[in-house]
């Protein structure tokens, strides 16, 4: 409602830069290389698994800073949740089925943070690679693969990066991601 308020030309601006900012969390979840070296298995669930993380990373890295950061990390998650609506209908969902898919998506999506972040929050890797093989992997409590490690290392490099990228260039709707095909150890 509030964006009645704004000029045309502002909401045209904000909305290029959401559709670049979330396009660009599309496109990295679609990496060949998550499928192929990380074991994500290469399945709707599995694509799925990747846009949710890679939307909570971005907004990992917006929601706790100024307005700005926040409106961005809002919106994004708003791009993500009608992204995730016109798949539904794409596929053949019907409409009076949507919205209690939604609803599981969104806990989905929210549970997702909140593991995540927390794992984000520990020094080690334990929790990440635990929350990363529960949920993307489906590896449930065995002992951690070594993908599970290689896409937790993935993952701190991603949040690194994305700490590293000032406001001013998200804003812009520019989000760098690192290249899954390059390990830690070849930095």
């Amino acid at each position: 409602m509030f964006n009645l308020f704004r000029s045309s030309k502002t909401r045209a601006m904000s909305r290029a830069t959401i559709e670049r900012l979330y396009g660009a969390i599309v496109a990295q979840s679609r990496r060949a290389d998550f499928y192929t070296d990380f074991g994500v298995p290469d399945t709707l669930e599995g694509r799925f698994e990747m846009v949710v993380l890679h939307t909570v990373l971005a907004c990992h890295r917006l929601k706790g800073g100024d307005t700005l950061e926040r409106s961005l990390s809002q919106d994004i998650f708003d791009a993500f949740a009608a992204d995730m609506d016109a798949t539904m209908r794409e596929l053949g969902v019907g409409d009076l089925t949507v919205p209690k898919k939604m609803k599981k998506v969104g806990e989905a999506f929210f549970g997702r943070a909140a593991a995540y972040d927390a794992a984000l929050a520990h020094a080690d890797d334990a929790a990440l690679v635990q929350a990363l093989s529960r949920n993307i992997l489906s590896t449930g409590e065995a002992p951690p693969s070594p993908e599970a490690v290689a896409l937790a290392a993935y993952v701190r490099a991603a949040v690194a990066k994305l700490r590293a990228t000032p406001t001013e260039i998200l804003a812009r709707g520019v989000l760098d991601l690192p290249d899954p095909a390059r390990r830690e150890s070849e930095t």
